[in-house]
């Protein structure tokens, strides 16, 4: 067996191993008939751990002997326990590896020795750095620390857990990263190795960063403590890796409590019974007083002496270490207990080699080796692993008795922190938990503006007003959906208040009312240009060609509802193409009828061949018919493209309220159906004009001037509210329009012309347009 005797801590394991022999030597039913032996050496830090190495394989020899198979190769031992360092126990297990020796080692939390295809016989009774590291950063969560500083050992301990570190640490992120570097022993320091401490402790004394983690063995601390008292360093919080967590040599450093408050990942306690009893007798024996030989079992009277020193400096450290020893010990034995087929008789005598023990370690179905009066059972898993858990322990200056306490539990089997006492926090205000991030948490509704590359430093900007922050995503604000609205800096949105035209509001009253007059107006003028269709008024007002455009008066009046209520795709279609094509046939039929009457007293004489086409031809169905088919044409096209829908529009004026109306593609789709009736109505303008010198019955220019006036006012206000504004008023507008075209045709053409019939029928006879025709001739001539 090897055990490691430096600084204060050696003499502290080499007692718990020597109790662990001793009890398993003692006991009937472990060994029964077998005892075990041990050698110890100091491996003086890492620089030399080969060399007992070399002594244990060379057994009786001063050397190593070459073989072609070493599968009966009997070293000096069985089994190595330790060393304690993660750098030392890669360097053996290098060694021990190439012989399948077994090896198990105490203190070392590299991940290295999980290789099973590089250490094949290598295993560890603690858990791994990389639990460590876990630990760790539960503390950092735990208090919101996400801006640290992190120092590194220049050694393979302290990059592996700065590695570790960095790929772990989601959400935390490290204000400083420099290397602590290694002396070559712990008395010496040359002035280039100073100068890089110094530098190293003034940038922490200038990191924004409240919070330091080490990751470093303690060989390397003594001197950067050292200098960072002389340097002032105070109220920074420092997490101890588990190299140096519980090192009496630190704490015991002048002046050290200055800095700040000291917090560690430490092995989880464990008593071991018996064990006090053990040292007691041994501080006996120390002091000249007799003590039970068997509990000796070779020659250690020269170890007493430094037992007794390190007496105190072990109780301050407490049974973490130790219980990974003493369990080392008791892992090997129970391997030989099965190897060696023990029962409560006795065991077989037998060779046993190192590779066999090995075997038998590295077993998949691991066995309680050893519980302790916390029922702990330890065992040794595929991987090496044990399933011993980790403490957060606190440095206590006023509490000398137990300077390391406990004040939180972490389990590598369920990851997470169970704290048992409440941290005091020295050297800041009113003991406060300090603060230690590179920029302040934004206030509810605020979302993150990066200002460095690290995403822990950024702005707290306010959302703007219609998004939210949702928690998943703190650098972006969220668009509210269509039916909800927020104010500036919210986190959440409310549902709006959807307004449309309602039947029972006001403006709706009086739109209905007007389209029912005109409805009616319509009807009446139906039937009475049916009952007077021979007469002259009703032919030379457009014949049959009138009762298209009353058919298509009265469609669009009965369209109007189309306009209120709760819009559907239904009455977002009709809005869309109803009025439009009623009022292109109107159109049309207006233009023909103008041409018409140019027709017959010019045309008829300028070019008589093209106006007896024209007549014998139906020259005006044809051309309105074309007119039909191209509107139609225009607004199927414009359904396809632009599918009428509702949609909710947000006012701006107020962001509480969402209109419910067609959707903005109706707009366009608006211009475009209103560009053929455009072009029809400057066309009709123009015919209009050119017969404005007709006898007086056949002069409709006045009319037409007043119905294209309607559409030109009605179309221009709707466009520039459609611009300005969103919302009911739009659709207020757009029906308006609707309602003043429809009863300018049916009010400002067909009343004409019924008045007539009605209160003037001396003036509704072939008689009487006869005259007028004449008295036209007369004058141009």
């Amino acid at each position: 067996m090897s055990a490691q005797h430096r600084t204060e801590s050696g003499p502290g394991y080499l007692r718990a191993m020597r109790f662990a022999v001793e009890q398993i030597n003692n006991s009937s039913t472990l060994l029964p008939g077998v005892s075990l032996g041990y050698e110890m050496v100091d491996v003086c830090y890492f620089t030399n751990s080969i060399h007992p190495i070399l002594y244990f394989l060379a057994n009786n020899h001063s050397v190593v002997q070459l073989h072609n198979n070493y599968t009966h190769f009997q070293p000096r031992v069985l089994a190595v326990i330790g060393p304690d360092s993660s750098p030392a126990a890669v360097i053996v297990a290098h060694v021990l590896s190439l012989f399948l020796i077994p090896q198990i080692s105490y203190r070392a939390t590299t991940n290295e020795l999980d290789n099973r295809e590089r250490f094949p016989s290598a295993f560890r009774a603690i858990s791994s750095m990389e639990q460590q590291i876990v630990a760790m950063l539960f503390l950092l969560k735990e208090f919101q620390w996400n801006w640290i500083n992190v120092l590194y050992s220049d050694d393979d301990y302290g990059r592996q857990n700065l590695k570790l570190l960095r790929a772990r640490a989601t959400g935390i992120c490290v204000a400083l990263q420099d290397v602590i570097p290694v002396p070559r022993s712990s008395q010496l320091l040359s002035l280039a190795l100073q100068g890089k401490i110094q530098a190293t402790v003034s940038k922490v004394i200038h990191s924004t960063a409240k919070v330091v983690i080490v990751l470093s063995l303690e060989l390397t601390l003594p001197f950067f403590f050292q200098e960072a008292v002389r340097q002032n360093v105070t109220d920074l919080v420092w997490i101890a890796a588990e190299a140096w967590a519980i090192e009496p040599s630190l704490y015991n450093i002048t002046d050290l409590w200055r800095v700040g408050t000291i917090l560690g990942v430490a092995t989880k306690e464990f008593s071991i019974p018996g064990f006090d009893d053990f040292r007691v007798s041994l501080a006996e024996g120390a002091n000249g007083q007799a003590r039970d030989p068997t509990m000796c079992n070779q020659a250690c009277d020269q170890c007493l002496g430094a037992a007794r020193d390190a007496d105190l400096t072990m109780r301050a450290q407490g049974e973490r270490i130790d219980f990974n020893v003493y369990s080392s010990v008791y892992i090997v034995a129970h391997a030989l207990h099965r190897l060696l087929g023990c029962n409560a008789i006795g065991c077989h005598k037998r060779v046993v080699y190192p590779w066999q023990v090995g075997r038998m370690l590295a077993l998949r179905n691991p066995s309680p080796v050893l519980r302790a009066r916390d029922q702990v059972a330890i065992t040794l898993r595929g991987k090496g692993d044990t399933p011993n858990s980790f403490e957060i322990i606190q440095w206590k200056w006023d509490q000398p008795n137990n300077p390391f306490q406990k004040i939180a539990s972490y389990s590598t089997k369920d990851q997470k922190l169970c704290y048992e006492i409440v941290i005091v926090f020295l050297q800041f205000p009113f003991t406060q938990v300090p603060i230690s991030v590179c920029s302040q948490k934004c206030q509810p509704g605020q979302r993150r503006k990066p200002i460095s590359v690290s995403s822990c430093c950024f702005e707290c900007i306010d959302c703007e007003a219609g998004t939210f922050l949702n928690n998943n995503d703190l650098y972006s604000c969220q668009p509210c959906p269509d039916d909800q609205w927020s104010r500036a800096g919210s986190q959440e949105c409310y549902p709006r208040l959807v307004k449309y035209l309602e039947w029972q509001a006001g403006t709706t009253v009086v739109l209905l009312l007007f389209s029912v007059l005109g409805l009616v107006a319509t009807l009446v003028t139906s039937v009475t240009f049916a009952i007077h269709s021979h007469t002259p008024v009703v032919k030379s007002a457009g014949g049959r060609m009138c009762f298209l455009m009353l058919a298509s008066l009265i469609i669009g009046f009965v369209n109007i509802p189309m306009y209120i209520g709760i819009p559907t795709e239904f009455k977002c279609m009709c809005r869309q193409t109803v009025f439009s094509l009623c009022f292109t046939v109107c159109i049309s039929c207006f233009t023909v009828r103008s041409f018409q009457i140019i027709s017959i007293f010019k045309m008829a004489a300028w070019l008589p061949k093209a106006y007896s086409y024209w007549m014998k031809y139906n020259g005006q169905y044809i051309f309105i018919t074309v007119i039909i088919a191209l509107k139609v044409t225009i607004t199927v096209t414009n359904v396809i493209i632009h599918p009428p829908a509702p949609v909710l529009l947000a006012l701006e004026d107020d962001p509480a309220i969402v209109a419910l109306q067609c959707n903005k593609s109706y707009k366009l789709a608006l211009v475009m159906n209103s560009s053929l009736d455009m072009f029809l109505s400057i066309l009709c303008f123009y015919c209009s004009y050119m017969g404005k010198e007709l006898p007086k019955n056949y002069n409709e220019a006045k009319y037409i001037t007043l119905c294209m006036t309607c559409y030109f006012v009605s179309w221009i206000s709707m466009f520039l509210v459609m611009s300005m504004y969103r919302g009911v008023l739009v659709t207020i507008c757009d029906a308006m329009g609707v309602v003043i075209n429809l009863l300018g045709i049916s009010i400002g053409y067909f009343g004409p012309k019924c008045y007539l019939i009605f209160f003037h029928p001396e003036r509704n006879t072939a008689a009487y347009f006869q005259t007028a025709i004449q008295s036209y001739t007369m004058r141009q001539d």
